[in-house]
């Protein structure tokens, strides 16, 4: 029997990333050693958590705080959150501007929320994180700009401009989540500088265009590569500006679920008003723990992202250089060279081939399934993420990474495409 539920629940968007998921745990269960880089996760038995943020949660567990947290986030918390943000990123921020949650998600979910009715226009670029799907929760008109390899796929001020008459909400993501990758000083100057001369267009009574900038992974940069934001470019975009940022991915810290939205006060408490109803608080044991640990323990904070960052990097280089050696070897991929975050961008051009035993990789779903069956590579299609089910390029993540399970993958890699006709 077919019972009628909600509109929203029942066009809701299935994942392909979960759909991905299934067919690696069943290769798994039948004894299948799968190299699986999908998961935007950490393998805590790699990349455990600091030492002295698991001390501190195993003792606010023991002195009892277990009760509710404050709907806004501990005052202590908050306190430290915002101390430790002026001095990693020089953002000045007061205690009525930010607002805590159990991760970033309910953050994301309530800033469109907060700012967006039905129909109003939402620009986001794919390939990116959920943003399509928030935009559906809330009935809003999706504005998606593709963005390109020749741009890192970021988008670019060229991109927007054409949509930004009446949009209300431009999402961002720096470095970004699938990529990589990061806005250049520049590019993000002109898109700061696209939303300000858009707002001053707009008469007092008319809703302003806000930028949500999700920086979860903006301390996790190598190289020559630096992690820039709107606000600090241009100081005026601090009114229209929500940052989403957490402990999740810059302390391997993604179950511990503490995460915290900072911007304009006016916007910031109709999110916690949201979320008072929802209660995706961050637990109070968690929260007080984050606390003492942003706070007394800066030095050891240093210690452990110079130590986390080089392990990341040394991994997405060492995949970099051997997709970028098959390229050489004239195979079918190619990569971006690594910027940030625990992503790598990979391309696997492989529809149209032809399989040892003659059966044709019809479309990129195919190559994806056919990566998993003959190389035992697992890697998230940039179509899960929103672009064109043509597009050939993967979010490769070295969050599980073994190193030494580098070399064995790129040869297997090796194998399977030399295979291809």
């Amino acid at each position: 029997m077919e019972t009628k539920l909600s509109h929203l629940s029942e066009t809701l968007i299935g994942s392909e990333i979960v759909k991905l998921g299934g067919e690696i745990r069943e290769k798994i269960s039948q004894g299948e050693k799968i190299y699986n880089y999908t998961i935007g996760d950490f393998d805590p038995a790699i990349f455990p958590i600091p030492k002295a943020l698991e001390d501190a949660i195993v003792e606010s567990y023991r002195k009892h705080f277990t009760n509710y947290p404050a709907a806004e986030g501990n005052l202590d918390l908050r306190e430290a959150i915002l101390s430790f943000t002026k001095e990693t990123e020089g953002l000045d921020y007061g205690l009525s501007e930010i607002l805590v949650a159990s991760g970033g998600r309910p953050l994301i979910y309530s800033v469109f929320r907060a700012i967006c009715d039905k129909g109003d226009k939402i620009i986001y670029a794919v390939p990116s994180w959920n943003n399509n799907h928030y935009t559906h929760f809330v009935e809003g008109e999706h504005i998606v700009i593709e963005a390109t390899a020749e741009n890192n796929f970021m988008p670019t001020a060229d991109s927007i401009r054409p949509f930004i008459k009446e949009a209300t909400l431009l999402a961002l993501c720096s470095p970004q989540n699938p990529t990589g990758t990061t806005f250049r000083k520049e590019e993000l100057e002109a898109i700061c500088d696209l939303v300000l001369e858009e707002n001053a267009r707009r008469s007092e009574k008319e809703k302003k265009l806000y930028v949500m900038f999700d920086q979860m992974y903006w301390h996790l940069t190598y190289g020559t590569i630096n992690h820039y934001n709107p606000v600090s470019l241009r100081p005026e975009m601090r009114n229209y500006t929500v940052f989403i940022d957490a402990i999740s991915k810059v302390f391997a810290a993604t179950g511990v679920r503490v995460g915290w939205s900072f911007g304009p006060g006016f916007i910031i408490s109709k999110m916690k008003a949201i979320l008072t109803h929802i209660g995706a608080w961050a637990p109070m044991a968690e929260q007080k723990a984050t606390a003492y640990f942003l706070k007394h323990n800066r030095e050891a904070i240093k210690q452990y992202l110079a130590n986390f960052k080089a392990e990341i990097e040394e991994r997405l280089r060492k995949i970099y250089a051997g997709f970028i050696q098959l390229k050489k070897e004239g195979l079918a991929v190619d990569a971006i060279s690594p910027e940030a975050a625990i992503y790598l961008t990979i391309r696997v051009n492989g529809a149209g081939k032809y399989t040892i035993d003659g059966k044709i990789l019809k479309d990129q779903s195919d190559v994806t399934a056919y990566l998993l069956s003959e190389a035992k590579l697992a890697v998230v299609p940039f179509y899960a993420f929103g672009a064109e089910r043509s597009s050939s390029w993967y979010r490769l993540s070295v969050g599980t990474c073994k190193k030494e399970e580098i070399a064995e993958m790129i040869a297997k890699l090796r194998e399977a495409l030399v295979k291809l006709q």
